[in-house]
Formats: C-alpha cells, sequence, structure tokens
C-alpha cells in the first residue's frame, strides 16, 4: 500500500432504535363519519393502556393450568399458587422493594392507598397535596388530613412540606405524607426523592402513588426512600384488574386486615355468642379471599418487559412527548396546562384548555372525524385541573388530555396536531348533539364492529 494512501476512518453509522414490545391492537381501524376508515390512534394511555402482546400471550398459556391458590392439594392448585407467589417476587423486583417489605396484590392504585388508609394507626395526620389524583386525596376520612395547595416548583414543594412536617411533629403529631411520582394531568415529575427524605427527616412515613410513573420510568422503593409505592397493571399494559402495594411488612402484618374473610384468618373459633378470630400472620393477611391469579399473572409479565425494554420505551415517549408539547403550544385558542413554572421533567402527558369550544366536544370531534381518542374532563383530579386551567386563562373545570404510549407513533401526534389546527381554523366538519352529558355526531353512520355487544344501532 503506498505511504500516500488516504486513511480510512470508520463512519458514523447511528445505532439502530431499540425494538419496542408489541401492543394488542396496534394495527385496529375504525370508522369515520366522513366515511372511510383509518388506524386509531391511541392517545389516552394515561387512562389505561392497551394490553401488551407479551401479557396476552401469557395469559392463553396460563388459563388451562388456572385453579384457586394455597392450600389446594391438586396439580393445578399447586400450579396457580407458584405462579401467583412467583408474580410477586417479579413484581418486588420491578419495583426494587427491599426484604423487608410486604407486596400485597390489590385490584389497582385506588385499592392500594384504600389498604394504606385502613393500616396507618387512627392517630396519623395524613399530609397532601392538593394537586393530587382522588386515589390520593380520598381515602383518609378516617384520620385528619392536612392538605398543602400546590406548589409553583419542585423546590417549594420540598420547602412547604419540610415546613408543614416541622410544624406538625412539634405538635407532637405521628404523620405520613402522600406524593406523587408524576401528575395525572400535566405528567411532570414530583421531587419524590427529596420529599421522602424531608418526611424520614421528621419521623414520617412516605406514601407514593406511581400509577402515571410505573408505565414510563423504572420505580425504585429502595432509591427514592418512600415507605409505601402504589401502582395498576392497567396503566402498565396489563388490564386484567391487578394492582400491587409494596410497604413495611411490620405494618401491614400487624394492623387488622383491610378486607376480612377467608385467606385472611387461619383459625375461626366459636366461643359462644361469639367467634374468636386468628389473622393470618404473612402478607396473606392483607389479601383476603381467592386472589386474582391470573391478573398478579398477568402484571407480572408487564413488569419483566418492560424492564427489558426500558431504554427503547424511555426514547420512545421522550420523542414523541416532544412533538406533542412542541405543536400544541402552537395550535391557535389551545392553553397547555402545567403545574410547575419552567420546563421540568415529565412523562408522555399533557393536557390543555381550548378558548371558545367544549373539551368534550374537541374530544368528540377528534374521535369521530379523525379516528383519534383522547379523554377530556378533570380526570379525577378536579381541583388541580380547575385551578390550572384559571392559571392558564382558560377558565372552566374540564380540559383535553393527550397521552401518549407504546401504542403510539409519530403518525398518531402529527395526526392530533393537523387536527387540532383544523378545528381551530374551521370547527368541526360534522354535526354534533349533546345526549346524556356527551357530544355525539348526528347523525352517526358508523358501523358497530361486528360481533361486540354494544347493543343496538350505532
Amino acid at each position: 500500500m503506498s505511504s500516500t494512501a488516504a486513511t480510512v476512518r470508520p463512519s458514523r453509522v447511528a445505532s439502530p432504535a431499540p425494538a419496542l414490545p408489541p401492543v394488542v391492537g396496534a394495527d385496529l381501524r375504525v370508522p369515520l363519519v366522513t366515511g372511510g376508515d383509518v388506524a386509531y390512534a391511541n392517545l389516552d394511555h394515561a387512562a389505561s393502556a392497551p394490553c401488551l402482546q407479551a401479557v396476552r400471550d401469557a395469559v392463553d398459556e396460563v388459563l388451562p393450568w388456572y385453579a384457586s391458590v394455597h392450600r389446594g392439594a391438586g396439580l393445578l392448585s399447586q400450579a396457580s399458587t407458584r405462579i401467583y407467589e412467583n408474580a410477586r417476587e417479579t413484581v418486588r423486583r420491578f419495583v426494587d422493594a427491599p426484604s423487608d417489605h410486604d407486596v400485597v396484590f390489590t385490584r389497582n392504585t385506588t385499592d392500594a392507598l384504600n389498604l394504606v388508609a385502613a393500616v396507618l394507626p387512627a392517630e396519623t395526620v395524613v399530609v397532601t397535596f392538593d394537586a393530587d389524583h382522588h386515589a390520593a386525596l380520598l381515602p383518609w376520612g378516617g384520620h385528619r388530613v392536612r392538605r398543602i395547595r400546590a406548589p409553583r416548583s419542585a423546590d417549594e414543594a420540598v420547602a412547604v412540606a419540610d415546613a408543614e412536617l416541622a410544624a406538625l411533629v412539634a405538635d407532637g403529631a405521628r404523620v405520613a405524607v402522600v406524593l406523587t411520582a408524576a401528575s395525572n394531568v400535566t405528567g411532570e415529575l414530583w421531587p419524590v426523592a427529596e420529599l421522602a427524605e424531608v418526611s424520614r427527616r421528621h419521623g414520617a412515613l412516605s406514601v407514593l402513588d406511581a400509577a402515571q410513573w410505573a408505565p414510563h420510568r423504572p420505580v425504585s422503593v429502595s432509591d427514592l426512600g418512600v415507605d409505601f409505592l402504589a401502582f395498576s397493571g392497567h396503566k402498565v399494559y396489563a388490564p386484567f384488574g391487578c394492582g400491587a402495594l409494596a410497604g413495611p411488612a411490620h405494618l401491614l402484618r400487624s394492623a387488622r386486615p383491610y378486607l376480612r374473610g377467608g385467606g385472611a384468618s387461619t383459625l375461626v373459633e366459636s366461643v359462644g355468642a361469639d367467634l374468636r378470630v386468628t389473622w393470618a400472620d404473612g402478607v396473606e393477611r392483607q389479601e383476603a379471599g381467592t386472589p386474582n391469579v391470573v391478573g398478579a399473572h398477568a402484571l407480572a409479565v408487564a413488569c419483566d418487559t418492560l424492564s427489558a425494554h426500558w431504554r427503547g420505551v424511555v426514547e420512545h415517549e421522550d420523542r414523541l412527548a416532544r412533538a406533542l408539547r412542541e405543536g400544541i403550544a402552537t395550535v391557535p385558542g389551545t392553553r397547555p396546562l402545567r403545574l410547575f413554572d419552567g420546563n421540568g421533567p415529565s412523562v408522555g402527558v399533557v393536557s390543555f384548555g381550548v378558548d371558545g369550544t367544549d373539551p368534550a366536544l374537541v374530544a368528540a370531534v377528534l374521535s369521530a372525524e379523525y379516528g383519534i381518542g383522547v379523554r377530556d374532563g378533570a380526570f379525577c383530579a378536579h381541583v388541580a385541573t380547575e385551578r390550572l386551567l384559571a392559571r392558564a386563562g382558560a377558565g372552566g373545570r374540564r380540559a383535553v388530555r393527550v397521552s401518549v404510549g407504546l401504542g403510539s407513533t409519530e403518525e398518531h401526534v402529527e395526526r392530533l396536531l393537523a387536527a387540532l389546527r383544523a378545528v381551530a381554523s374551521s370547527g368541526p366538519a360534522w354535526s354534533y348533539a349533546q345526549r346524556d352529558g356527551r357530544w355525539v355526531p348526528v347523525p352517526d353512520p358508523r358501523p358497530v364492529p361486528a360481533g361486540l355487544p354494544w347493543g343496538g344501532a350505532a
């Protein structure tokens, strides 16, 4: 080779995007009132995420082995027990719960937080932020509650919580602080680790609603330093009616059972006119009744699947969320909602008010004319939504919420933005009327999908 030959340098080739786990219904097409059909744009992941293909396959595989768990002598009962307890350990790994924590299966996040309310001693003062979801605001009726007005920044949240806890502890109160990982209205991430550290410093327990974090980012009880953590299967692509709560075993096993019945008790004796009950001293103390074996298995498979794809999940959602936020900010008449000042970290949830138009009508138009699914309303966070609408200059009590996930694509976001611009400039292309409190297209020529138990004509 000549000494004057050019040096060959390897070309810089971008690494391929990580593969994403497929979801059921990704190829679903829906009819439009204007004629024809279109690929369904699922932009409502914050309410319920679609089912992962891996979860559906796992459920199909386990169904022939389904039976009631624990104490059954039959092979299917023994197999189902193993499936159920293996699911518990999978969920433990997913949330990185320490060995001194129990993982209790619940119906969903709301059920899990109501369980925490039942476990906390009656004299506990529960501190919440009023921007929270109703699941975090409402379960504490048996306790004294101190609600903190939503802060304007993460730093303010920490400072206000610090001052509030210091005052309560000085009065001799026993305190638990309810935290939200990610807002279900705006998608913004709260400073959970810092708030948990403030709680520990004042001797308070911390309770984390991770429903809107768990589908989008790895979550760790150990790293965040929280005491309790709750999340839902239907948010993490496992819509089979199961959620989970991780919490200190000594609290869960010493409190009276949240539900009382078979499984939670180990011995019931008749003593005259009364019954004497010996409650289980393990995790089953808080899992009375026949548990949701299939739902727990589905949840575990979803946890394992997401854990194996976090890089791709985060990159995919960050890309879509950035396009969504930037695009909505340019649509005339939209009023994006934000809890904190500035542009802090968030997951792919965006809510906005609409000047001069009922948000419910906007959602109906997006569905009927464009095949786009979004959510309208106050999102079970009425206090936060109304306040943020007023702050954004939109007024009213309802907004439109758009949320991305594994079932969302770039085309879905582009279609949404084009539709919002068209509605802002020209209004709906179809006629609509209110029926039973909802806007519906009139007439609605869309055929009812064959085989679905909807009943009656469209």
